[in-house]
C-alpha cells in the first residue's frame, strides 16, 4: 500500500482528494500509520458516541498538530478505513485544542467539511454555515465529546464557508511542503 499521507491534495479535476479513516457510524476512531502503510485503532469514542459522517484526512497537508488536515465526508452511506473520495470542499469548523503533553498553550486544529463530487444527494450542501442551526450545533456538540477522553479540550471557534476552506486546505499544502523540504534536508546533510 502507498503511503497515504503523501497522495496530492487535488486530483486532476482540482477536486479535494481525501481518505476516509473512521467510517460513518464507526464507534472506533481509527488512525493511517505512514510508516506501517496501515490503518490501526486510535481510540475507543466513548459511549454512546459514533461518527455521524466519515472521518479522515486530506493528504499532503500538515495541520497545526503535526497531522493532515482533518476532513468530515458528508454523503448518506458509510465507507471503509483506506476509501480515497474525490470532494468538493463546503467549509470548516475552526477549533483550538490543547497543545501535545508537555507544552502549554492552544493550537488551531480545524476540521474541513466536504461533499463527494458528483454526489446526487448532497449536491445541494455548497456552504457548510448554510446547514441547519441544529445540525451545526450536533456536529459542535460531537467534535468536543469525541476529543474528551483524548485530553483535547476542545474550543469552538467559527463555522466558515467553501472558499475559507480551500484556503485552510492551501495553507496547509504550504506547511507540509515545507516541513517536507526541511525534512529533505536534514536527509541530505547526514549523507
Amino acid at each position: 500500500m502507498a503511503n497515504m499521507h503523501k497522495l496530492p491534495t487535488w486530483n486532476h479535476e482540482d477536486q479535494l482528494v481525501c481518505v476516509v479513516e473512521s467510517p460513518r457510524g464507526s464507534k472506533a476512531k481509527f488512525k493511517y500509520d505512514p510508516l506501517l502503510k496501515v490503518f490501526t485503532l486510535n481510540r475507543a469514542l466513548i459511549l454512546g458516541i459514533n461518527y455521524p459522517y466519515d472521518w479522515g484526512f486530506i493528504p499532503s497537508t500538515m495541520a497545526d498538530d503535526g497531522d493532515p488536515l482533518d476532513v468530515m465526508i458528508f454523503h448518506d452511506v458509510p465507507t471503509y478505513p483506506g476509501v480515497v473520495m474525490a470532494c468538493e470542499a463546503i467549509g470548516a469548523l475552526l477549533v483550538t485544542q490543547k497543545k501535545s503533553q508537555g507544552e502549554v498553550g492552544r493550537e488551531s486544529n480545524h476540521r474541513v467539511f466536504a461533499v463527494p463530487a458528483g454526489s446526487e444527494r448532497e449536491h445541494h450542501w455548497s456552504d457548510a454555515r448554510e446547514l441547519p442551526k441544529r445540525v451545526r450545533k450536533e456536529l459542535e456538540k460531537f467534535f468536543v465529546a469525541a476529543g474528551a477522553l483524548a485530553n483535547k479540550d476542545l474550543e469552538i471557534v467559527d463555522w466558515v464557508g467553501p472558499d475559507e476552506a480551500v484556503d485552510l486546505v492551501k495553507e496547509a499544502q504550504k506547511k507540509w511542503k515545507k516541513s517536507k523540504d526541511v525534512a529533505d534536508d536534514r536527509l541530505e546533510k547526514q549523507q
